[in-house]
Order: structure tokens, then sequence, then C-alpha cells
């Protein structure tokens, strides 16, 4: 049986030269990598107790509706700004390259409840961060951050240090 890590295809030199960058269209693409995907991500959860998942824009979107699913919670998408329709909180953080800005509907957390924040990379912890702080504005708990991967070498642990942060691959390299 493959493992996960060997459903991912890296990419030399992309978007520029020196980065090795890591595609997870290769697990999408085959039923046996989204599956295996699923479940690794399902396994961080054991023994979590939690009340809804909230997933960001684009790529949590796709691990967190099916772990949603299986575990029997609800979703909650955080989106890119100007996305969601009703009143929204938002979060503007540091990019690499710029500035960027997450929105999630006001009414999607009650206070109290557990989360778990899905998504498909931890890398400068920027992003995660910002959903975090979402969440919490809202009166949620965020109780486990899942990824499916995460680049090491870019410290995006150092960014959430105090939550339960777990990724189902890691490499140690950026």
């Amino acid at each position: 049986m493959r493992e996960l890590k060997d459903y991912v295809k890296t990419v030399p030199n992309y978007p520029k030269p020196g980065i090795m960058f890591r595609d997870i269209t290769s697990i999408l693409q085959d039923p046996e990598g989204l599956m295996l995907s699923v479940h690794e991500m399902m396994h961080l959860l054991e023994g979590v107790e939690f009340d809804v998942v909230a997933g960001t824009e684009a790529r949590g979107f796709l691990f967190g509706m099916p772990i949603a699913y299986n575990k029997h919670k609800s979703f909650v998408p955080i989106r890119k700004k100007g996305k969601l329709p009703r009143e929204v909180v938002n979060k503007k953080y540091d990019l690499e390259y710029g500035t960027a800005e997450i929105e999630i509907h006001k009414d999607a957390i009650f206070p109290g409840q557990r989360v778990v924040l899905v998504d498909d990379l931890l890398a400068t912890g920027g992003t995660a961060k910002a959903a975090i702080e979402l969440i919490e504005e809202l009166g949620g708990k965020v109780v486990k951050a899942v990824f499916l991967m995460e680049l090491a070498g870019l410290h995006g642990r150092d960014m959430l240090k105090g939550y339960n942060v777990e990724a189902a691959i890691v490499y140690p390299d950026k």
C-alpha cells in the first residue's frame, strides 16, 4: 500500500526558481490518494471532541467537508473577502508578497463551540492564524488545527503556538 506522501508530486522551481512546490492535485485525482488523505486527517482527530469543522478557502473546503460529513459535524467556510453574502467579520493578514483578507459569517460560530480548523497546507501560518482569530472573535474555541501537509522549514507552527497542530505529511524543508 502506498503512503500518502507518495501521492504528492513535487514540482521543482515553481512558481519561482528554488521553490519545491508540493502539488496536491495528484492526491485529488487518485481515488485511493483522496480516500487516504481524508482518512489520515480524520485519524489526527481521534479523541478530539469538537462541534464544528471550519475550512479555509479553497483547499480547506476539499478536506474539511468530507471530515465534517464523516464525523457528522457542521462545516463553516472561511472565505476570501467579498465572497460571503451575509454579515461577516474579517481579518487582514500579511503574506510573503503583500496582504490578504478572509471572512466568516458573523453567525457561523457560537460562543463556546469547539472548532477544528482544516486546511491543505501549513506554510508560514498567516492564513491559519487569521482564521483562528476570526473563530475566537465569534467566541469559538479552536481545539485543533489539522493540515494535509506542513512545510516545517517555513516555521508556521511558530505563528500557532499554544494550539494543537498536526499535519498528515511533514516536509522538513520549505
